[in-house]
């Protein structure tokens, strides 16, 4: 694993691949499987960001095979929409990458639904989809799901008594509990699929603190966090760096099911991938699966044990 890099990923022709987000960390590794062979669905809410990257991919690999789905992770309309488009375009689906994510907005704000926007997007969003896509995944060959977490994840914790953030609303808080939630979800998908038999390969990763637009996006261009991105760039590692543990988890014959990788140096904040140090909160199972009891219950999305969706209680 020492100093792996896209140069060490296999093959992925005949593999399909959806990779939630257009920018970023989700723009390299959607750039890496398509030069690598894959047919990648660039999953996005804006359809211009999302034919730009696409035709960027493109012009770099010319035989990539490479396309743009909407999707909002904001809204389980949405959700369904590009599911319901997948199942009927695709009898299979062999690895999904739950990277789209939005990042600490200074104002308390809602998705379609009336989640917290960033638990709403950053989990709830990636919950329902990756539900709506489980059959698919089930006739993937060798499937994988990849959910990003985050360094923020390390303080984060679950608070069910107000789990929208509506009493009390500060940004990074807000922020680290959706990035446990992500982590927490992809230890717990591998162990409902290992014991259901579902042959899905759950794999979590985090990109350290890389130059994406995610800060700025979120709390602003001009907010301190947008500065420090944008002022103090040399603190940041590049996007493509941090592309590396997510498509090591997604690619690498030697990644292990239910491990989480990021990257090797300085904390975990920049460098190859590597086992990354799992935080102590994010392995409390009863906690696990009470999330995603109410996850289930807020997006209507249940696994059941055959991989077909039903309604929630």
């Amino acid at each position: 694993m020492a100093g792996w890099t896209t140069s060490d990923i296999p093959s992925q022709i005949g593999r399909t691949a959806v990779v939630t987000g257009t920018g970023g960390i989700g723009f390299h590794i959607s750039a890496a499987l398509a030069r690598a062979g894959a047919n990648v669905i660039v999953a996005g809410r804006n359809a211009a960001k999302g034919a730009a990257a696409v035709e960027q991919i493109r012009q770099s690999a010319p035989r990539a095979h490479v396309r743009f789905g909407s999707l909002d992770l904001a809204s389980l309309e949405s959700i369904e929409a590009f599911a319901e488009t997948l199942r009927r375009s695709h009898g299979s689906l062999d690895l999904l990458v739950n990277n789209a994510a939005v990042m600490a907005p200074p104002q308390r704000k809602e998705t379609a639904d009336g989640f917290e926007l960033q638990l709403g997007t950053n989990h709830l969003g990636h919950f329902a989809l990756t539900s709506r896509l489980l059959p698919l995944l089930r006739q993937g060959r060798g499937a994988r799901v990849v959910s990003l977490s985050s360094v923020a994840a390390r303080n984060g914790t679950i608070n069910f008594e107000d789990l929208q953030s509506k009493r009390y609303y500060t940004p990074m808080v807000a922020y680290g509990q959706s990035k446990l939630a992500c982590l927490m979800f992809a230890f717990e998908l591998q162990r409902r699929s290992a014991e259901a038999g579902w042959g899905i390969q759950s794999i979590a990763a985090h990109p350290g603190i890389s130059r994406t637009d995610l800060l700025p996006n979120g709390a602003g261009a001009s907010s301190l966090p947008g500065l420090a991105r944008r002022y103090l760039w040399f603190l940041f590692q590049p996007a493509e760096q941090g592309a590396l543990p997510p498509l090591f988890a997604a690619t690498a014959s030697t990644a292990q099911a239910g491990a989480y990788y990021g990257p090797d140096r300085l904390g975990e904040t920049r460098g190859h991938p590597a086992p990354s140090k799992v935080p102590p909160q994010a392995v409390d199972t009863a906690v696990a699966e009470r999330l995603w009891q109410v996850s289930e219950r807020l997006t209507g999305a249940v696994f059941g044990t055959d991989g077909i969706r039903r309604p929630a209680p």
